[in-house]
């Protein structure tokens, strides 16, 4: 079972790689710098939490676990 602290370590590293295509989609579609950053900055925030919720979430779903022996 993962700690509390690893589920928001996995979240971080993840929405960085997240952020990131975010930004540069944004910054792609709007051509704007200043607002494809404050599209990332915003759903950082947001979707870590998501994240880290939902990981959380499936640890109390038994589907698809193997207990050991």
């Amino acid at each position: 079972m993962d700690t509390h602290s690893r589920s928001f370590a996995k979240a971080l590293s993840w929405r960085a790689t997240g952020t990131i295509d975010t930004m540069i989609i944004s910054l792609v579609i709007t051509g704007s710098i200043k607002l494809a950053a404050a599209i990332g900055a915003t759903e950082v925030v947001t979707k870590s939490l998501l994240y880290y919720l939902h990981e959380r979430a499936w640890l109390k779903i038994p589907y698809g676990r193997k207990t050991a022996s």
